[in-house]
């Protein structure tokens, strides 16, 4: 993946070395459960996940400048949401954040340099994402991004053993084009 840069960020590959910021944030409770995964009880589930992240190379880690420090993660999965695009190329958008961090602006401020990248050089045309009920916060940040309301969906939470009601939100390349996103 290329390094991105934002005024208060660097979004870049994952890294052996980043392991205790993963489990630092990851083992949190509350973090992981709000994006459909338990929180790390241990440094092994975390390393998994980070060989996972690595192998995969799909998933930005979201690198806080100022502490040098890895804070969260932002996802572009290879991902279909609707027929009605299966003729174009979509990406499924997914993040999360150390909640020491929430309330900052830095997961909008990822988002967009994100988005920017995958519709100019990945030439997406469909990037969407999604949010369960009880997650306002992704909500807000779906929104504060350009993203649209697409349709209500049920979302299987396999990890939790929970399903949970939620919205999906899309943006199209045209979208993107039209001005309707301010990166």
């Amino acid at each position: 993946m290329k390094t991105l840069e934002t005024k208060r960020l660097t979004l870049r590959s994952w890294q052996k070395s980043d392991i205790n910021d993963l489990y630092e944030y990851a083992s949190v409770e509350g973090i992981g459960e709000m994006a459909g995964w338990p929180h790390h009880e241990n440094k092994e589930t975390s390393k998994s996940i980070l060989d996972m992240f690595i192998r995969n190379d799909d998933v930005y880690a979201i690198v806080y400048k100022e502490h040098n420090k890895v804070i969260g993660s932002v996802g572009i999965h290879n991902r279909t949401l609707d027929p009605n695009y299966k003729a174009k190329t979509q990406r499924e958008l997914g993040y999360v954040l150390s909640k020491d961090y929430w309330g900052k602006g830095i997961v909008p401020e990822a988002v967009k340099e994100v988005i920017k990248h995958t519709f100019e050089k990945l030439k997406v045309d469909v990037l969407w994402c999604g949010y369960y009920l009880i997650n306002s916060q992704s909500k807000r940040v779906n929104e504060k991004c350009g993203f649209k309301f697409y349709k209500d969906g049920t979302f299987e939470a396999p990890a939790l053993g929970k399903t949970f009601d939620g919205k999906y939100y899309i943006m199209t390349k045209e979208d993107y084009e039209m001005g309707k996103v301010m990166v």
